[in-house]
């Protein structure tokens, strides 16, 4: 009975020590795995931030070239002395200054108005109940089937009679009152996620409904709004067309026309051309940095917490 205890054990140490083994095999090769795994995705994040940041790099070398250094075959990826001065002196060319001020203006007035008017009426189609709401929120995502080419020439019209071309009405109010269809979706999906038990226990606190969208809703609903904010201003920053169309003097004209205007009377200076593109574009970059973490939770971000 001893000897069979004996070869027992030794058959259970033995079994314990293969079983030990093969886990620790196991581990090892799990590990390298999940090593070579982690570092091909790393690789290729490395390789797809060079290919997008690689444009951005070649547009600052270029803009701080001397001019003989532009079109230099082979090319000159970064100048031995940089022309940091190319910024002032494309400024300077034209007055970007009243160029700025506009589109400042202009983006600052239609983001306050346009924020405010989607967050209402997202709040009415996701808080409120009255008849007819879902086929009213049909129509509303319905107008997102309609390309904007379609009603330029009639709204043309309408601004022109109303005397409002050459001035930044037409660029101002549509979005100021108005808001806009994808807004209003985005923002009511994310209201749709906020507990209804807080309207109600606001309710019963004697709290109006304009009460609970401006102390419950709208600080829950930040990420959203923001994300909707950055939205509107890189939007309305770099419109084109929309001043393209509406306005006809230099002293109304915006950004996106002052860098065409640039363009076509400084066509030869490249460097100067690609300064002037990175001062428009500056302000978009810094915006989206400083607010890119609740631009993030607003289209990933569920609401409740």
């Amino acid at each position: 009975m001893q000897r069979l205890d004996s070869s027992t054990v030794t058959a259970l140490a033995y079994s314990t020590t293969m079983t030990s083994g093969r886990q620790r095999r196991h581990s090892r090769s799990y590990r390298l795995r999940r090593l070579l795994g982690t570092s091909l995705v790393y690789l290729l994040l490395v390789f797809f931030a060079v290919m997008l940041g690689f444009p951005l790099f070649w547009a600052i070398s270029t803009s701080v070239k001397p001019l003989g250094q532009v079109a230099a075959v082979p090319p000159v990826w970064w100048p031995a002395h940089p022309l940091w001065g190319n910024f002032v002196e494309a400024w300077n060319r034209v007055p970007f200054l009243i160029f700025t001020r506009n589109t400042a203006f202009i983006t600052i007035t239609t983001l306050a108005g346009n924020v405010l008017a989607s967050s209402l009426t997202a709040f009415s189609f996701s808080r409120l109940r009255y008849p007819g709401r879902n086929v009213m929120f049909g129509l509303v995502i319905a107008t997102m089937l309609i390309p904007g080419f379609v009603t330029l020439v009639p709204t043309f019209i309408l601004f022109h009679r109303l005397h409002w071309v050459g001035t930044f009405l037409p660029l101002i109010v549509p979005a100021f009152f108005g808001g806009s269809s994808f807004y209003v979706f985005l923002l009511r999906q994310f209201f749709l996620t906020l507990p209804l038990e807080l309207d109600e226990a606001a309710r019963i606190d004697g709290a109006s409904y304009p009460l609970i969208y401006a102390k419950i809703i709208v600080p829950l609903a930040k990420p959203a709004l923001t994300a909707v904010a950055l939205f509107e201003f890189i939007g309305h920053w770099n419109d084109y067309l929309g001043p393209l169309i509406y306005l006809n003097s230099m002293d109304h004209y915006t950004l996106a026309i002052g860098l065409a205007f640039f363009q076509g009377r400084f066509y030869t200076y490249q460097n100067l051309m690609m300064a002037a593109s990175l001062i428009v574009l500056a302000p978009c970059i810094i915006v989206f940095l400083l607010g890119q973490k609740y631009f993030i939770q607003g289209i990933t971000f569920t609401g409740g917490k």
